[in-house]
């Protein structure tokens, strides 16, 4: 949750939606603009197959190793529910929140937008491939505490971001290098969510121009805060593979 440029509170947690529920009237003042930004598809019209969205972000972000996944019904729906589809019905009947893309500068509304980290950490940290922080079969605790660090850092330096973001300080603190299991995977879940945070704060904060929206929001959409200099650097050819590269 951040407010007025600081991060005051997080949870890596929320397991359930009644959880994401009790933690937004917990923090979020009766009167307040809001931005939910979820790392989660918000609308999924497609039986099979992937979304425009899918498709757009890989074919703009696959040279960062940045690429969506393919999402449709029938990989995520259970008993033709979709969990995401369900949580939006619910913070639009709580909270008044109205799915969005672009988001407005300084709307005054509450708005619900769907983000994903990867394209996020490359056009926010400058960064020329993803973080390697996900464990893998062919990554090592070693590695992967030292790509922990290298996000918490980069976390930290948004200290100096435009906007800024304050009071991180404790999270990025943490010693991923000390834990294991579901203390983790916590960490992962709340450096995530603190992403998908200010990826809302930085779209409410610069308006339409610093972001890009890929899909719509009818067929399902996906936005990325896009700095200033992202242009520039998305102009850039993606790398030629070399013969017999896997």
């Amino acid at each position: 949750m951040i407010r007025d440029s600081a991060l005051c509170a997080w949870s890596g947690i929320l397991s359930g939606d009644d959880t994401i529920e009790a933690f937004l009237s917990a923090f979020v003042p009766a009167d307040a603009p809001l931005v939910v930004a979820i790392d989660a598809p918000l609308r999924v019209p497609n039986e099979h197959g992937r979304r425009r969205a899918d498709h757009e972000v890989s074919l703009a972000w696959g040279r960062f190793q940045a690429g969506a996944y393919p999402t449709n019904r029938t990989l995520l729906a259970d008993d033709g529910v979709i969990r995401s589809e369900a949580l939006v019905a619910r913070l639009v009947q709580r909270f008044g929140c109205v799915e969005t893309a672009p988001i407005p500068q300084h709307g005054p509304g509450r708005y619900l937008c769907e983000v994903f980290p990867h394209p996020a950490h490359i056009a926010l940290f400058d960064l020329p491939c993803t973080l390697k922080y996900k464990r893998k079969s062919r990554r090592t605790a070693e590695t992967v505490a030292a790509e922990f660090a290298r996000y918490q850092q980069a976390l930290a330096g948004l200290v100096a971001a435009d906007p800024p973001l304050t009071g991180q300080a404790e999270l990025v603190a943490i010693d991923a290098g000390t834990l294991r299991g579901r203390a983790l995977q916590e960490l992962e879940e709340t450096l995530d969510a603190v992403t998908c945070a200010y990826v809302a704060w930085y779209a409410w904060y610069h308006g339409p121009i610093r972001q890009r929206v890929y899909g719509s929001v009818n067929e399902g959409h996906i936005l990325v805060p896009w700095p200033e200099q992202m242009p520039t650097r998305m102009a850039r050819p993606a790398p030629q593979k070399k013969k017999n590269q896997l």
